[in-house]
């Protein structure tokens, strides 16, 4: 399998997941299991169970995202010459 490594848990409670943002409609299927569970937990915490999906998504989103560039300290270039 390779080399393995542990991944800290970064995924939010259920109720971490209940905020409002701009949205952008889009459309998938998921399975019946994961829509149940996300019903279950909105009405325990009277939300939409979409917007609880939206937000597990926007959160692992921001879990993977890079930064485009990396600032640099200048000894780099100073290095070089």
């Amino acid at each position: 399998m390779g080399k393995l490594r542990v991944v800290d848990d970064f995924l939010p409670k259920p109720d971490e997941l209940v905020f409002k943002e701009d949205n952008v409609k889009v459309t998938m299927a998921l399975s019946k299991s994961s829509v149940d569970f996300f019903k279950t937990e909105a009405r325990k915490y009277h939300t939409s169970y979409q917007a609880m999906i939206r937000r597990l998504v926007d959160l692992y989103a921001s879990q993977h995202t890079k930064p485009l560039t990396k600032p640099t300290s200048g000894r780099v270039k100073a290095a070089r010459r």
